[in-house]
């Protein structure tokens, strides 16, 4: 057993990956008043605005240290598909990316809602649409990971749809907020450590 000691300026979280090897037997999704809006083109400035609401309190910034190059051949993938989570006014209050890439996979990439959705049961409604749209005929496995940053029901919430954990790994890097890619005040629940 060890302790690893972070640096001043840096994070580390545990990821697990997760799979399902198998097409699960899907129940209708859960009424919602919310629905799915595929971007057929997309704007790297309002993906990066809207990958900032629903990720960034839980420090998701690997789209947003990159940039509008590379981050336009990955969002613009014809095998990457990205939509909008809409509320009923048209407002985009979650997202789900998934990336068909690998031959015979599928990674859920990107999926979640802005906090204030929390807990209302429309996570359970993405989940059923991802899994719908991820699992096609030439698809094998879906997978996606998670980590000790994301919500605290995150592994739990992927367990219940049917992914097993298959991997563990520790991950350090710079904390983004120092960075300037996100706000100092998001993620308050992991302390900012400066250099």
């Amino acid at each position: 057993m060890g302790l690893e000691t972070l640096k001043a300026g840096e994070l580390g979280a545990i990821v697990t990956y997760l799979d399902m090897r198998e097409r699960p037997r899907l129940a209708p999704p859960p009424p919602s008043p919310l629905r799915l809006k595929r971007w057929e083109i997309v704007d790297p400035g309002k993906y990066r605005t809207l990958f900032t609401r629903v990720g960034g309190p839980w420090l998701w910034f690997s789209r947003l240290a990159i940039d509008e190059r590379e981050l336009l051949s990955i969002i613009r993938d014809p095998q990457i598909e990205i939509f909008a989570v809409e509320d009923r006014h048209g407002i985009e209050v979650g997202m789900l990316e998934l990336d068909f890439r690998e031959s015979g996979d599928c990674e859920l990439s990107y999926l979640g809602l802005v906090p204030e959705l929390a807990g209302a049961g429309h996570g359970k409604w993405l989940m059923a649409e991802a899994l719908n749209r991820a699992w096609r005929k030439d698809i094998s496995r879906v997978h996606v990971h998670t980590c000790t940053l994301d919500h605290p029901g995150a592994l739990r919430f992927y367990r219940n749809s049917g992914f097993t954990a298959r991997g563990q790994s520790v991950e350090t890097f710079p904390d983004p907020r120092l960075l300037n890619l996100l706000p100092r005040d998001f993620a308050p629940h992991v302390p900012l450590r400066e250099a």
